[in-house]
């Protein structure tokens, strides 16, 4: 294993510095806990603790550079690990996170050929799975039929032909196969995140802040993200005081945990295949701060959204953008969720070598999303602090692949398989919603003076008119 992770200040520090943001800020940030904190030879917890914390410190710094003192923070380990599992109850029912036939199947006997692992949580990617491997999709295909289907198939040829269908089937690498890849080349090559300048504007005002208010109120948010990482970020800029509009179309499913994520949120649908939908969106577009998009990439640019289109619809935006592989190279445009990357780019089996076994074994949580999430929450506080001091419009980038590369880049925790399932219970809380009575966990961050708050209950979408209050 590679040399035991660093300590989660000097990891926070270090995301605090890649975003441009005053070192001097960092002595009002206090952290708590170490790895590890959930089974896994990963620093699951420390890469949770130091994005949440460094999301929850650039909060505090727009709060001052809106006039008033910096306050301190604080976040647990344990906590911020907590919050990242997405652990959610409604009335009392813990929904099924995943598709009867989403996971991993092995390609041939003994897996000779390899292994894949097939998202199939939307319908449509579930239908297009089991048709490409000659299945039909009713009730009476089973997993086993999956696993016989896939007996005669290379686990890479199957991927790349998913993949040339739109569909979301990632094929199971080590390490170093994933290195030697062109696209892990292409990842390797960018940083973290990005945070770049695309268009000229004056500083724009923001609304004047009392003392008493969160960092971000009078913040406006579009969130055009689905699952996991976008939604995330959304949540937590709404935490801070944003005012977080959750645009979803009609025409597309959603799963379950919306109703953990959209907390804080206004929730409405735009349908941005018809005139009149983006017309709204544009006009929502004039009077935001912030647009967060996690959309196959290019896909709305298409539509006339893209991070240049918007800087020139209005001027000092910030755009934010969500990918899995990153925006260049091969897989630039290539679909993907947090299960996928992490079997593609090596880790359920470097985590499967970890615990003795022969059988690919995934992260304890979904980190990669939730990190992505904080990241892009980061990204857009530092990007407003930019264009209050500088001016400017700007476009921040994250990708699923980057933070995998960054959750490697902190080393291996020896023994971390052996860490217990924590109790939960304690981060817990308990509020009426739209979907009905949600318990998820409270957010990690916790604030001296201005404590952070979901202050509109989790709606379904179209709960809302597509206007700001």
């Amino acid at each position: 294993m590679n040399a035991v992770p660093p300590p989660a200040n000097a990891v926070t520090a270090d995301l605090w510095c890649q975003a441009g943001l005053p070192p001097s800020a960092l002595a009002s940030l206090t952290l708590s806990g170490s790895d590890p904190v959930m089974p896994s030879s990963f620093a699951v917890g420390t890469a949770a603790q130091a994005s949440i914390a460094a999301a929850a410190l650039a909060a505090a710094e727009v709060r001052h550079v809106r006039g008033l003192s910096r306050q301190q923070v604080s976040v647990d380990m344990l906590h911020a690990a907590v919050e990242c599992t997405n652990f959610m109850s409604l009335d009392g029912v813990i929904p099924e996170v995943w598709d009867r036939f989403s996971g991993l199947y092995p390609c041939g006997p003994d897996a000779r050929n390899g292994w894949v692992r097939i998202h199939a949580n939307f319908r449509h990617h579930r239908e297009g799975a089991l048709a490409l491997l000659g299945l039909r999709a009713d009730d009476t295909t089973t997993r086993a039929d999956v696993i016989a289907a896939l007996s005669h198939t290379n686990a890479l040829d199957f991927e790349q032909k998913a993949a040339e269908r739109g569909l979301v089937v990632a094929a199971l690498r080590s390490f170093e196969e994933w290195d030697a890849s062109e696209p892990a080349k292409a990842v390797a090559r960018l940083p973290l995140y990005t945070i770049e300048k695309v268009g000229e504007a004056d500083p724009r005002p923001l609304p004047d802040l009392q003392a008493t208010e969160r960092p971000l109120s009078g913040i406006r948010v579009l969130d055009l993200t689905r699952i996991l990482a976008g939604p995330v970020a959304g949540r937590t800029l709404a935490a801070y005081g944003a005012d977080v509009m959750l645009i979803n179309s009609p025409n597309l499913p959603n799963v379950d945990v919306i109703a953990e994520t959209s907390r804080g949120k206004l929730s409405a649908l735009i349908d941005l295949h018809h005139p009149e939908g983006r017309k709204r969106l544009a006009h929502l577009g004039t009077q935001a701060h912030v647009f967060m998009q996690g959309y196959r990439p290019g896909g709305l640019a298409a539509l006339g959204f893209s991070a240049e289109g918007l800087a020139h619809l209005r001027p000092g935006i910030v755009y934010v953008s969500l990918s899995a592989y990153g925006h260049e190279g091969p897989w630039a445009h290539r679909r993907g969720f947090d299960s996928l990357v992490q079997t593609a780019t090596g880790f359920n089996h470097a985590e499967a070598q970890a615990a003795g076994s022969d059988t690919p074994k995934a992260l304890p949580m979904q980190i990669l999303d939730h990190a992505s999430g904080y990241l892009m929450a980061l990204g857009a506080q530092a990007a407003l602090i930019r264009q209050q001091q500088e001016g400017g419009s700007w476009h921040v980038r994250v990708s699923l692949a980057q933070t995998a590369n960054w959750l490697r880049s902190m080393g291996r925790i020896p023994n971390g398989l052996a860490c217990a399932k924590p109790d939960i219970e304690c981060f817990l809380e308990a509020t009426d919603s739209g979907f009905g009575r949600l318990v998820a966990a409270t957010h990690a961050a916790r604030f001296a003076q201005t404590p952070a708050m979901w202050a509109r209950p989790s709606m379904p979408p179209g709960s809302h008119l597509p206007q700001w209050t």
